[in-house]
């Protein structure tokens, strides 16, 4: 029996946690560092920090950790895996090289360019004089990009001038590379895949809803809820995004000498012209992995072996309901947020900033927790969650009351 480790301490950590404990070849997983609320599913936490290489390299090593699969953006971008692998450890997720396809927004563009993937055009600037006067000339709306990660809320879509330039000025306060890219109307979706060398394996659609506030008003957040599968993305637009896109982003990886084991995350819209990418991602999304991974109905320990292998996993997926999870906040997110703020305990929710212990949990960052349901059809799916979260005690807990509803409304 198999033990394994989880990297890092979110809701998508969680569900990746709770995916790999289905296995009837796991036995154990720890996820370093966790958060308490994970111990309601048997994940034991390890308080090691995510960017502590060394320390977690050896106490995979020490434990006889068969497998490590790392969750979140930062330790990918600086490394993990390439010190994993040096090590001689068995891991899932990219080389720092191909986490620049994340990491950098600039890298992004180039790498689409060269391998002709469908994307918005964009100028590049290095100082905020010639980014104004650039957005001054341009149409509105703009879309301002910070080049780095930025989880999530690197981006602002700005509908009038002010928003442009008050939006260019924070950028250039951060950062000395900042992209205005071109607006682009839309439907989004997120299709993620699991990639090992060539062979892969599409994930089911899901949409995300990054803005805070119900209608998408109020600030970008690391995302608010997601459902899936997407009813507007159709068999034929999912073969289209497979041969414009997740194809040529898989031979463009390998071309470029980039190939590796791990996600990658499309962050799509379908335009008239057919699928686009607005950015790429290369680790599930929180929250779409808590909405994901529940769907797959294979061995998800045997998934992760395979690719790491070079071999075309066999895969199935559920094709009956939708899934749908909303996640609460704390006071204050995406800002400073309150912390100590009673956080409900409820089986099968996926749990992220949290501390304290299952019955006495509070609040320690923004996102807290992910409540999840599924149906045979998204407005039943949408209303059992809504249903749930009348049920519990919330007090100044935030959260969006109209996750779906574009998937319900737009045709």
């Amino acid at each position: 029996m198999a033990k394994v480790l989880v990297i890092g301490s979110g809701g998508r950590e969680h569900a990746i946690a709770k995916a790999l404990l289905t296995s009837s070849q796991v036995d154990t997983v720890y996820c370093a560092p966790g958060n308490p609320g994970m111990t309601l599913d048997d994940i034991q936490t390890v308080a090691i920090d995510e960017m502590a290489f060394k320390d977690l390299a050896s106490f995979a090593r020490q434990n006889t950790v068969e497998l490590t699969v790392v969750g979140p953006e930062v330790p990918l971008a600086a490394g993990i895996v390439d010190y994993f692998q040096a090590a001689g450890l068995a891991v899932f997720g990219p080389h720092q090289a191909a986490a620049q396809l994340e990491s950098s927004k600039v890298f992004a563009k180039q790498f689409m360019a060269r391998h002709q993937i469908p994307t918005a055009g964009y100028q590049l600037f290095h100082d905020l004089t010639g980014a104004l006067a650039y957005s001054r000339a341009q149409p509105v709306p703009q879309v301002i990009k910070v080049d780095g990660l930025a989880a999530g809320k690197g981006v602002t879509v700005a509908m009038d001038r002010e928003t442009a330039e008050t939006a260019l000025a924070q950028a250039f306060a951060s950062t000395d590379t900042v992209l205005i890219e071109d607006y682009v109307a839309g439907f989004e979706f997120s299709q993620m895949v699991f990639v090992g060398g060539d062979k892969y394996v599409l994930l089911p659609t899901a949409q995300d809803h990054k803005r805070l506030l119900d209608d998408d008003l109020g600030p970008n957040t690391g995302g608010m809820g997601a459902y899936s599968p997407v009813p507007q993305i159709t068999p034929a637009i999912i073969a289209e995004t497979v041969a414009t896109i997740v194809e040529p982003t898989i031979a463009g990886l390998k071309a470029d000498g980039l190939s590796f084991e791990g996600v990658i995350y499309i962050g799509g819209i379908l335009t008239p012209a057919g699928p686009q990418v607005i950015e790429y991602n290369l680790r599930l999304g929180d929250p779409e992995a808590q909405i994901l991974l529940p769907q797959c109905q294979s061995d998800f320990y045997q998934l992760i072996c395979d690719l790491l292998q070079h071999r075309q996993p066999v895969v199935q997926w559920q094709t009956t309901d939708t899934y749908l999870g909303v996640v609460l906040a704390a006071p204050g997110y995406p800002g400073p947020t309150q912390t100590g703020v009673p956080v409900p305990t409820v089986a099968g929710a996926d749990y992220a900033s949290v501390a304290g212990k299952p019955g006495a949990l509070v609040s320690a960052g923004g996102r807290l927790m992910m409540l999840t349901a599924h149906a045979g059809d998204l407005a039943t799916a949408q209303q059992v969650v809504y249903e749930q979260l009348t049920q519990l005690e919330l007090g100044p807990l935030i959260y969006r009351h109209d996750i779906g509803a574009k998937g319900l409304a737009e045709k």
